[in-house]
């Protein structure tokens, strides 16, 4: 057998094996001016988290929130998010109501993505903010729900359920960030 393979934990992994340690918890802060952060509620998918990560990391997120979910350093999520995880450490938060409803009283906005949500061309979106992104097969918690903030939705046209997470998270980011 292969040192690569014996050593890898994918099953078609790459050339390249790094060892590197865990970072140390990243502290939960505010976005800054014209700033914003990803939380997300409950992400279970690796592959999704990671893709996440990567997405916050390339539309300039100030941090990652991860509220229940996968674990960040899981191997697919670490390969998933292309060394974003490094750039972009995430913060693993307890209680993400609580942290949202200390947001608002920073005069921090916080939109909810949600079927269900006002069109998010209409919004007029303003940072600092929050976004929250919900599970996969569940959306956002009930705590979540009932928490202080704004829903938003993606509007379509297609017969499509819904959107992956990670595709409705760069499409929301880019919304974001648009002058």
């Amino acid at each position: 057998m292969h040192d690569m393979e014996r050593m890898g934990t994918l099953q078609s992994g790459n050339e390249v094996l790094a060892v590197v340690r865990i970072p140390a918890p990243t502290a939960l802060h505010m976005p800054g001016s014209g700033r914003f952060i990803l939380a997300l509620d409950g992400v279970s998918d690796p592959g999704n988290l990671g893709t996440l990560l990567r997405i916050a990391d390339w539309f300039g997120a100030a941090q990652v929130w991860c509220a229940g979910g996968v674990d960040p350093f899981n191997p697919k999520a670490v390969q998933a998010s292309m060394g974003s995880l490094f750039r972009l450490q995430p913060c693993a938060i307890d209680d993400l109501p609580a942290a949202l409803a200390q947001a608002q009283k920073a005069q921090v906005a916080v939109y909810k993505a949600e079927a269900s949500g006002a069109n998010v061309f209409s919004v007029g979106l303003k940072k600092p903010c929050i976004l929250v992104m919900g599970s996969e097969s569940h959306g956002l918690s009930e705590g979540v729900r009932s928490a202080p903030g704004t829903s938003i939705a993606i509007p379509g046209g297609g017969g499509a359920e819904s959107l992956n997470v990670a595709a409705a998270a760069a499409a929301l980011c880019m919304e974001l960030i648009r002058p």
